[in-house]
């Protein structure tokens, strides 16, 4: 275990030390989205009943921010130990492969926690918002962070270089999350796309994350939280397997 906390510690001090790009940059990235938005939508959108546009909005970027950021940490800080060339530092101690996993995916948890308690707070400044079901909101955030720290690792594993790495996060990552239901509620779209909707994993993150807030989502907590359960333990026993192999890390 002294090897999983020490490789935890050493993740948590790789992003803390870079607070400016990890933590500041990202949070005022989403709250010029909750800015602008907010502004222009206030008046013309209406979601659910009794709440408003704005309200609405800031659990939808919390989870946003907090499902980017969660996956910046453990690629970002794999692929630079790849292609630095000290990963070896992290393969010769004995280290268990379940460690390393552990360790990359509750470092992108803190990380993807951090960020979106940043944008909550701040986005208090814009409206107030409600808190219904505590305990949903933080089953979803946990389990969102987790899933994509585990994301991480996968891609990181994979990639070559860092336009790979990159490929993977503005062509899959990044449309996923903004079609997951963020700026709006999939009701309001066509039936097509409100049914294709359903096959995005991100889509459940979001709605349930945002009942924990008001208590009215668009599809039921258990269903979403059993979907994302799944995902994520398909993605937790992938990463293991890949890990276990040394799948380009130990060749």
């Amino acid at each position: 275990m002294i090897g999983l906390w020490t490789l935890f510690y050493k993740e948590l001090l790789r992003f803390w030390k870079v607070g400016l790009q990890t933590i500041l940059s990202p949070l005022v990235t989403t709250l010029l989205y909750l800015l602008i938005f907010s502004h222009v939508m206030e008046s013309h959108v209406q979601v659910y009943p009794g709440v408003g546009y704005t309200a609405f909005l800031v659990p939808g970027l919390v989870m946003m921010s907090m499902l980017q950021n969660a996956f910046a940490n453990s690629s970002s800080s794999l692929i630079q130990s790849k292609m630095s060339g000290n990963v070896v530092f992290l393969l010769l101690p004995p280290l268990a492969y379940w460690e390393f996993f552990a360790a990359y995916v509750a470092a992108a948890i803190v990380r993807g926690l951090v960020v979106g308690i940043g944008v909550g707070l701040a986005g208090l400044w814009f409206t107030p918002v409600t808190l219904a079901h505590p305990l949903w909101m933080m089953a979803f955030a946990l389990a969102g962070c987790a899933m994509l720290g585990a994301m991480g690792i996968i891609t990181a594993l994979w990639a070559s270089g860092y336009d790979q790495m990159a490929a993977v996060q503005n062509f899959i990552i990044m449309p996923l999350t903004f079609l997951s239901g963020v700026f709006y509620s999939i009701h309001s779209l066509p039936p097509f796309w409100q049914a294709l909707s359903h096959y995005n994993p991100f889509f459940y993150l979001i709605d349930g994350f945002r009942y924990g807030f008001f208590g009215v989502s668009d599809v039921s907590p258990e269903l979403g939280l059993l979907i994302v359960g799944t995902c994520f333990l398909a993605l937790s026993l992938a990463t293991l397997a890949l890990l276990k192999s040394g799948y380009k890390l130990r060749n």
